[in-house]
């Protein structure tokens, strides 16, 4: 018999987006994890299609930093951004603390430095809120 799959629980880090959703032409907006899990996203984006996004991104991350390796010779590349230009808008995506990056799609229109600047902005914002949040009590000391 098989058993259901589980996910692992997060805290749900949607709060960290709102500032970026405010931005001209920006549409949607998620926190992703390196292994693909969805960790917040902007509220008009649907479930499966979260999901479908965080996926794509880790792998697209994991191809960015393996692709980065090859070239530059270094098998411990580090990316910085990540920017997809289509036909339907712009993705950008940017690390955004311990296997974790923050996702932006935007319309074609949209000013990509000011959506950079403020990506980079929460990235800090999110960071010192987890380096300062007390830490989990975990029960009975071993």
């Amino acid at each position: 018999m098989n058993s259901p799959t589980r996910r692992r629980v997060t805290e749900d880090k949607s709060w960290v987006l709102a500032p970026l959703l405010e931005l001209p032409h920006v549409i949607h907006a998620a926190v992703i994890s390196g292994d693909g899990f969805i960790e917040g996203s902007s509220p008009g984006l649907q479930r499966d299609a979260a999901e479908g996004v965080a996926a794509m991104m880790s792998a697209l991350q994991g191809a960015g930093r393996a692709v980065t390796a090859a070239f530059a010779g270094q098998d411990d590349a580090r990316l910085r951004q990540t920017v997809i230009e289509s036909e339907e808008g712009w993705v950008f995506a940017i690390p955004a603390g311990e296997n974790t990056c923050l996702a932006v799609f935007a319309a074609p229109e949209v000013n990509m430095g000011v959506v950079a600047h403020h990506m980079q902005i929460q990235v800090t914002t999110l960071g010192n809120k987890v380096m300062n949040s007390p830490a989990r009590d975990l029960g009975n000391p071993a």
